[in-house]
């Protein structure tokens, strides 16, 4: 995506996924070290519920870590 005129047409979602995902994770891999080295929880939906994650015990996916 990177260089490219960058052109909203109904595919671009479908033709750029890639270059979209590789951009969300870096940007959730950088949230979390923030709210890490700040000391700040994170909250996650798990089982339905809302569940905060205390800062010790956020994890930092490496870059090529996919979603369990």
């Amino acid at each position: 995506m990177s260089g490219k005129k960058l052109i909203l047409t109904d595919d671009f979602f479908a033709e750029n996924v890639k270059d979209i995902e590789r951009i969300l994770r870096r940007a959730v891999r950088h949230a979390l070290k923030l709210h890490k080295a700040l000391g700040n929880p994170i909250a996650v939906w798990e089982d339905g519920k809302v569940v905060m994650i205390p800062a010790d015990e956020i994890i930092i996916p490496t870059e090529l870590e996919s979603p369990q």
